[in-house]
């Protein structure tokens, strides 16, 4: 009985993860490029009391045996990247990838991290910058006397500026993949940085050799289901009761079993 209260305490602790998990995803139902979570569970040690096949009395074969199991674990938390939905903002620094890749941008200590966080903004310097004020990379920078902004499907930046009557290019938007994306690391502030299990980084053009393309005045809303997390919720919670109950019948049955009397 001592082990149903071991299996029983891990299912609780499983299932707190899990609501810990949907309460992240549910807090960020509207955090651009958010990408949720998905807790994957495995069960543990079974205790092998008789195996199968041994000789049975008489001469048979045990067809089945006997094994206890010792509860469940988590055995990974996995960022699932399909694809959120698209708004349109209008705003001409606003970008949307349609498709695979992640945006590329530059940290303080000079290394590269990865986003699906298109909200763009100009500094004083006129870079492009996320919301935190790390420069696209490669650098692309905006003349102070451009009046228009123009970004194509390809990630080509062209601007207008006073005196010209054609475009001029300034820049291009280059997109990162990877083999493995749920490998990445989460940073916060919605940047991911690559690991091993995540592969080498792969860069490329939008919209060719299996690259998204870019969209300029869209955005690209978290993929969070609210009805499912909802869902998923009452699930945990129920699974957390059961577990707790499994915990209470076995201390009553502890309890009967120790005031037995000769």
């Amino acid at each position: 009985m001592l082990r149903a209260l071991w299996t029983a305490a891990t299912g609780m602790k499983a299932q707190q993860l899990f609501v810990d998990t949907i309460a992240n995803n549910l807090a960020n139902v509207n955090t651009s490029g958010f990408k949720k979570s998905r807790v994957d569970f495995q069960d543990l040690l079974y205790q092998t009391v008789k195996v199968a096949g041994t000789k049975a009395p008489g001469g048979g074969q045990m067809p089945v045996g006997i094994q206890i199991g010792h509860g469940v674990q988590p055995v990974s938390i996995e960022r699932l990247f399909s694809q959120g939905e698209i708004v349109e903002t209008q705003n001409p620094l606003d970008l949307v990838i349609e498709g695979d890749g992640f945006f590329q941008v530059l940290q303080a200590d000079g290394t590269v991290a990865y986003t699906r966080d298109g909200s763009f903004k100009l500094d004083k310097d006129g870079r492009i910058v996320t919301a935190s004020g790390l420069p696209l990379e490669p650098e692309i920078v905006i003349p102070s006397e451009a009046t228009n902004i123009s970004i194509s499907h390809d990630g080509t930046v062209s601007v207008l500026v006073p005196g010209t009557t054609a475009p001029q290019e300034v820049g291009q938007i280059t997109l990162a993949k990877f083999i493995n994306p749920g490998g990445l690391k989460s940073l916060g502030y919605n940047l991911y940085e690559a690991t091993d299990a995540s592969g080498e980084v792969i860069t490329g053009t939008p919209g060719l050799e299996g690259f998204g393309t870019v969209s300029q005045g869209y955005l690209e809303m978290s993929n969070v289901q609210v009805v499912e997390e909802m869902a998923n919720m009452i699930i945990a919670q129920r699974a957390y009761e059961i577990n707790s109950k499994a915990i209470q019948t076995t201390d009553e049955m502890l309890k009967i079993a120790n005031n037995l009397r000769r």
